[in-house]
């Protein structure tokens, strides 16, 4: 942790940070953001420039952390095709820091348990000599 509290950081760091995201998962998600309109896992794989099955897989790890939305769009005739797109920057930015929170609660309560543990214990018998 100190390690990573000395280097620089930019904000899509946390990508990777809160949600262990790739540089794939980035540019996916950079791709999607920079688009004006949704785009298929086709479209996101040509703007990375990757077969369609290493962008999908990508475009998976981002609807899990909720960082992306997919959407169904109908043809007239029957059938139907996945469209994607960015979730709202202030609700990705609020989960995060809800992660915060809940992490930032759990290590307090972590060193709380250290020092009860360590200050109730016996110290060491010293040895004379």
């Amino acid at each position: 942790m100190s390690e990573q509290l000395q280097q620089d950081m930019e904000c899509e760091g946390l990508l990777e940070c809160f949600h262990g995201l790739k540089q794939l998962d980035k540019d996916c998600f950079q791709a999607l953001v920079s688009a004006e309109d949704p785009l298929t896992v086709d479209e996101i794989a040509d703007g990375v420039d990757r077969e369609r099955s290493t962008a999908y897989r990508a475009v998976q790890r981002l609807l899990q952390t909720g960082f992306i939305q997919k959407e169904q769009v109908n043809y007239e005739q029957g059938g139907y095709y996945h469209v994607y797109s960015p979730t709202d920057p202030g609700k990705i930015a609020d989960d995060m820091q809800r992660m915060l929170n809940d992490w930032y609660a759990k290590m307090g309560q972590l060193i709380q348990e250290f020092e009860t543990k360590y200050d109730e214990a016996e110290p060491a018998a010293s040895v004379q000599g």
